[in-house]
């Protein structure tokens, strides 16, 4: 008997704990989240302009797109400005968004000058600033982009490992002079080919982001130096025309070209399959445009002054040859970031 009773005062006990733990669970309330709401408030009916050099090829595309995937859910609305490659256009519609007072403007500079004063000028009228890829002078509360520096090196480095047992003569097809990107690759470049006075440069010309300019650039080259081993190019949508100049001239085995851009396959990773180009940097458009959200929600979230806070954030390269252009973790598809 007692050992029976032992058994039913257990089983009474057991009974009784999952009671408790039982009410426990069914008890218990959901804790609410204290900074989702505020969050939300802030982004909610928010504008952010876009003013790029212009629109129409896979860098602004693919931001343009990024950006809006990201930030449209939350109530975000846009504003685009497409100076079409004038770039007093470009002030006149930075200069009128000032008046309008977005929240925010992203804005992809054709120069290191001409929008600086007007920049800070809207930071200091309440507008917080994120420059995309090619910065101006003035620093304003982000700059999203490519390290071009970085980037002129390693394109130089390899131009240079290729060239070995070779002529030594190499080219370089710049963009437009007074860009950033640009003057600040070639500082890249020359510090590459100060450690190698072997090399000899026998073209540096700016063919202005055209495709067409740079294929007339380096037809002349070739013709001057069918010995040439190696180009330089700043931005792989000129480069194809640097590239088709190369095929023409029967040289795509003998001279390497190293460029850079977004990484948009048919741009990037289907150029180099084919051999048009044997390295293509990429700065990974769909990164940097979810680089540039990030750093929206958290301007317009935090509340703090535009232009109190300043920073940047380089982004890491993918350099894309022949060995893993094939890999979809390679480049990406514009048509695909469009549809998500």
């Amino acid at each position: 008997m007692k050992t029976i009773s032992r058994l039913l005062r257990t089983g009474l006990m057991a009974a009784g704990v999952m009671a408790v733990a039982s009410s426990g669970v069914f008890a218990q309330q959901g804790l609410d989240e204290p900074f989702q709401a505020e969050f939300r408030a802030a982004l909610n009916g928010k504008t952010v302009a876009f003013v790029p050099v212009a629109m129409g090829f896979d860098l602004t595309e693919g931001w343009w797109a990024g950006m809006k995937r990201e930030l449209e859910p939350y109530g975000v609305k846009f504003e685009l400005r497409d100076p079409n490659w004038n770039t007093n256009a470009g002030a006149q519609a930075v200069t009128s968004l000032i008046s309008e007072k977005p929240a925010v403007m992203v804005i992809h500079n054709p120069d290191v000058q001409t929008y600086a004063r007007l920049l800070k000028r809207a930071e200091s009228e309440g507008i917080y600033v994120i420059q995309i890829n090619m910065g101006s002078a003035y620093r304003s509360s982000a700059f999203v982009g490519a390290n071009w520096i970085e980037i002129g090196e390693k394109d130089t480095e390899a131009v240079v490992e290729s060239c070995k047992g070779k002529s030594n003569k190499i080219a370089i097809v710049q963009g437009a002079l007074s860009a950033a990107a640009s003057a600040y690759t070639l500082k890249g470049v020359e510090n590459v080919l100060a450690k190698h006075p072997e090399i000899e440069v026998v073209s540096s010309q700016a063919a202005d982001w055209d495709a067409a300019k740079a294929k007339a650039i380096t037809q002349t080259v070739l013709k001057q130096h069918p010995d040439l081993c190696g180009i330089v190019g700043f931005w792989d949508g000129m480069d194809i025309g640097t590239a088709a100049a190369v095929k023409e001239a029967g040289l795509t085995d003998q001279v390497f070209l190293a460029t850079s851009g977004g990484g948009e396959r048919k741009g990037a990773c289907d150029l180099v399959k084919n051999g048009a180009f044997d390295l293509d940097l990429s700065y990974d458009v769909p990164t940097q445009a979810a680089q540039m959200a990030g750093t929206i929600k958290w301007l317009l979230s935090s509340g703090i002054k535009p232009g109190s806070a300043k920073g940047s954030e380089y982004t890491t390269l993918i350099p894309i040859t022949r060995e893993n252009a094939d890999s979809p973790l390679s480049c990406w598809n514009l048509s695909d970031l469009k549809q998500e």
